[in-house]
């Protein structure tokens, strides 16, 4: 696989050349995502309180020093759904749990249940911000770019290309439809039922949208001669400095330590 460094060649687009700064921001991306794998095994491996407070307390305190704490908010708020319905499950449904707080005719909330709910949902949050503050802190094309330098395969860099970029683009997408939507004077605003009403409409579009996009996606690829042999050439790799590496190697010992340690019975 050639590289063509960026120093090197003057007047290159901004693409080519930007390099990212700031805190946590210029790490590399496989750094990124090795610390992140780590975060999601110890939240969830680790028993108890303890693996899912730790690491929202680094999660939080690594996007409070990146700038990206209202980021990780607009994250946590979209699990509400989820989160209030693991709340509730647990609370009521909670199997073999006995202690109620109070009786609700034939329901009766446990404390076992809300106490196991607790718990499922810091897991969760944990889980999602970890994975979150990659996603604010990390250029879609530094990833791809260091996953092909690392020896991914074109298609599955497709793949993981295509699945995050596929809630920002269909957000936008929904927004351009909702403009021009509006534009025709059909009533997107007001009471819930009336937003309920212009479903339908948007829905519409923005899956058509989505399957013609990805059709020109394809062409698009296949003009750039997506399926031809042989080695691609990367206009532009992230750095990874020397102490990116040891973030990394330690990141996967770490977690290499906590599932055996979990396996062993030495973390309870």
């Amino acid at each position: 696989m050639t590289v063509v460094p960026a120093a090197a060649e003057p007047g290159l687009p901004d693409y080519v050349a930007r390099q990212p700064s700031g805190f946590y921001r210029s790490i590399n991306p496989g750094t990124k995502l090795a610390v992140a794998a780590l975060e999601v095994v110890a939240a969830f491996v680790v028993p108890g309180w303890v693996g899912p407070l730790l690491v929202l307390a680094v999660v939080l305190a690594t996007a409070a020093a990146a700038r990206r704490l209202r980021g990780l908010g607009t994250i946590a708020l979209a699990t509400t759904p989820i989160v209030g319905s693991i709340l509730l499950i647990n609370l009521f449904l909670l199997p073999g749990a006995s202690d109620p707080i109070a009786r609700l005719g034939p329901l009766a909330p446990t404390w076992s249940g809300l106490w196991f709910g607790l718990q499922t949902v810091a897991r969760l949050m944990a889980f999602s911000l970890a994975i979150g503050l990659v996603y604010l802190t990390t250029a879609v094309d530094d990833l791809l770019s260091d996953l092909a330098r690392r020896g991914l395969g074109r298609r599955a860099i497709f793949v993981v290309g295509a699945a995050v970029q596929m809630v920002p683009a269909t957000i936008e997408r929904a927004g351009e439809i909702v403009e021009a939507q509006r534009s025709r004077g059909m009533d997107t605003e007001g009471r819930i039922w009336r937003r309920a009403r212009g479903v339908l409409p948007l829905a519409g579009p923005v899956v058509f949208g989505a399957l013609t996009e990805v059709e020109e996606r394809t062409m698009a690829l296949e003009a750039r001669a997506f399926s031809a042999p042989g080695r691609q050439t990367l206009l532009r790799v992230p750095a990874d400095r020397a102490a990116h590496r040891a973030i990394r190697w330690a990141a996967v010992f770490a977690l290499v330590a906590i599932v055996v340690l979990r396996a062993t019975g030495r973390l309870g």
